[in-house]
């Protein structure tokens, strides 16, 4: 196997492939992203004139070839690579001889794998956030189209007072903006480079760390050269927690979509092309999509556990316990894209059965409008309230009332009556117009740095 550090000859070799374990596997989503944060170190080397003019140019020829060759899958990490670094490292030194063994210059495995991860993530984040605005549009046209659907609203899983199936879905998008929105406090964790830091401690060269910085993309540093590997497994965590939210949000809409949808109560109707069948009963249709989405989004909560206990309680500085971490990080990003993707297309599919869910608004569902006509009428609430107890208590019918009657009684703002959509639409609005201006930002630099091409 080769590495980039020299092993002693009497090495076990069990051991090596016990520390290496599945990190490969792990590592060829991290290719593009180690050959473009050399591409950035490398202009970071050039500017603090550690490597001249032309060893710069002669190594971004041959990054750029290794960019190329990993996509068209002829550079891979292969059964004798320890990691993504090496892959990379050797491709270039087999081809472009001593300007490949310069490539490292100024810099560990430790900080290269943060730089890795960072521009990662940066890509990732950038991803699902997209992807969650396309669900939040989703389910605003859901709204808009059904927002005089009425069906009961649910409190304790018991019917509490009338309700939409608009104002249902209206939740769940202000749930999947709220998470969107809190990349705001994620992105500038990620926006920071940690190159020049190098196992914790920084190196004796005059390294130029801003310009490394800038030619990749990054706002700013990690200033503090200690403080990189004391973010390893928090800034995972913490990417993990903001997935965590969004599978809260489609984890619950899937839930209720289980339940809204089963005979029993029928508000929903699932379309042929989104349930699966049973290999026994011929009449079933199941609504196996939204229970595995159900389960995915408990799973990516496991990834989050998993990674704090990983990182937790370990001392200062880098532990090979690290590498543990990319496994939950990947799979919990791959399945909140796939909740994502997913929901958003079976939100559009779904049906609504409009007349099933006005006749379950009948009788005791229409107490409480009843306790507030007596109210407008100059009844004070208690003694309302009370009366109608009663009245509901002794069998009474509650006055029916029309879906225009229900409506009208509900015009604050965000009610049935008044959803207010147009809020939320702009929420929309600035949210898209955040991500394409920090995409262009970081695809810019990462373009400039893979000569045009830095997709």
């Amino acid at each position: 196997m080769s590495t980039l550090w020299v092993p002693d000859a009497s090495l076990d070799r069990r051991m090596l492939a016990y520390t290496v374990g599945d990190d490969p596997v792990w590592d060829a989503r991290l290719l593009r992203w180690d050959i473009l944060g050399s591409l950035g170190h490398a202009a970071g080397l050039r500017r603090a004139r550690l490597i001249s003019e032309a060893e710069y140019r002669r190594m971004q020829r041959g990054l750029r070839a290794a960019l190329r060759a990993a996509r068209a899958g002829e550079l891979v990490i292969g059964p004798e690579h320890e990691d993504v670094h090496s892959a990379v490292e050797l491709w270039l030194t087999d081809r472009h001889g001593a300007i490949g063994e310069r490539l490292h210059t100024g810099r560990s495995r430790n900080d290269q794998i943060a730089a890795d991860l960072r521009l990662y993530l940066k890509h990732e984040v950038l991803e699902l956030h997209a992807l969650a605005l396309e669900l939040a549009q989703a389910l605003l046209a859901f709204a808009r189209r059904h927002a005089g659907d009425l069906w009961p609203g649910y409190t304790h899983q018991r019917r509490g007072m009338p309700s939409s199936a608009g104002a249902w879905a209206a939740g769940y998008a202000e749930g999947v903006l709220d998470t969107a929105e809190a990349v705001a406090g994620l992105w500038p964790r990620l926006d920071r480079s940690p190159l020049g830091s190098a196992a914790g401690y920084g190196v004796p060269l005059p390294l130029d760390r801003e310009a490394t910085a800038r030619a990749l993309g990054f706002s700013g540093l990690d200033h503090a050269v200690t403080s990189v590997q004391g973010s390893r497994g928090k800034l995972e965590a913490a990417v993990l927690f903001w997935c965590v939210q969004f599978g809260h949000d489609v984890g619950r809409l899937a839930a209720d979509v289980i339940l809204y949808s089963a005979e029993e109560f029928g508000y929903l109707v699932l379309p042929p092309d989104l349930a699966t069948g049973s290999s026994i009963m011929p009449q079933k249709r199941n609504p196996d999509l939204f229970e595995l989405t159900r389960a995915r989004a408990a799973a990516v909560q496991g990834e989050l556990a998993g990674t704090l206990a990983i990182a937790g309680k370990l001392t200062g500085g880098y532990h090979r316990d690290f590498q543990l971490l990319k496994a939950p990080l990947m799979r919990g990003l791959a399945s909140t894209r796939q909740m994502l993707e997913m929901v958003t297309i079976a939100v559009p599919r779904l049906g609504v059965d409009a007349a099933r869910g006005f006749a379950a608004l009948e009788g005791p569902t229409l107490a409480t409008d009843e306790v507030m006509r007596r109210v407008r009428n100059g009844t004070p609430f208690r003694r309302a309230y009370r009366e109608v107890a009663g009245a509901v208590k002794a069998g009474e019918e509650m006055p029916a009332l029309s879906r225009r009657e229900i409506m009208a009684a509900r015009k604050s703002a965000g009610g049935i009556g008044n959803p207010g959509l147009g809020a939320a639409r702009g929420r929309l609005r600035a949210a898209r117009a955040w991500n394409a201006r920090e995409r262009r930002r970081f695809e810019r630099a990462l373009q400039a740095l893979a000569g045009g091409k830095g997709r």
